[in-house]
């Protein structure tokens, strides 16, 4: 089974361009890109922003919701329908919070994790799509509202961490296109052992 649609999940419009809750657009375009994809078409049936991408023998669809985060699903249902594409045959890329800034993994299926994207297209569609997490850290205190840290910008120093770490994110979604979610989770999730470190002090 191949892969045939990619989801980034965020929220349209300047105001949310450079969020942590806009992560997931940010490294669809960045996908896009390396392929020469930079035309994205406002579709309104679709309630989305869409391209197509080659890779390898495959057209890719590439989707960028654009019913705000908490519709996300409405968006994603309506793409999958049109294009024929199953729950199976799609990955979502998004920010994950219980992953440092820098961070990236791989999950196969599951539950939403409190992120309010993700609840809604599993209400709408099922939990068997694969999911490309991206880190964002964890909120600088427990008080803080959690839509307030979502919806802030990077600091500085986390921008540069996220520049730094998107080829890691792209060589990430690539093996997971090429190999599938459970193979590529055995590669992407795994910590590195004492004698991984690259400054080889344990």
């Amino acid at each position: 089974m191949s892969f045939r649609l990619i989801v980034g999940l965020g929220n349209p419009g300047d105001a949310y361009e450079t969020t942590r809750h806009n992560i997931g657009f940010r490294v669809l375009d960045a996908f896009a890109a390396k392929r020469g994809a930079t035309d994205w078409s406002k579709n309104r049936n679709l309630k989305g922003d869409l391209c197509q991408v080659v890779v390898g023998d495959s057209k890719l669809v590439l989707l960028k919701p654009r019913t705000y985060m908490n519709e996300s699903g409405v968006s994603i249902q309506k793409t999958c329908s049109y294009y024929k594409i199953p729950p199976e045959e799609f990955i979502v890329v998004y920010d994950e919070i219980n992953l440092n800034v820098g961070e990236v993994k791989v999950s196969a299926s599951g539950g939403p994790g409190g992120h309010n994207g993700l609840s809604d297209i599993i209400s709408r569609i099922k939990p068997t799509f694969a999911r490309l997490r991206i880190g964002i850290g964890q909120k600088p205190h427990k008080e803080m509202d959690l839509s307030d840290y979502v919806l802030g910008k990077f600091s500085e120093e986390d921008d540069a961490v996220i520049g730094a770490s998107m080829e890691r994110y792209l060589d990430s979604l690539d093996r997971l296109l090429r190999e599938g979610a459970e193979k590529a989770m055995n590669h992407i999730n795994r910590k590195p052992k004492n004698k991984d470190r690259e400054d080889g002090q344990l």
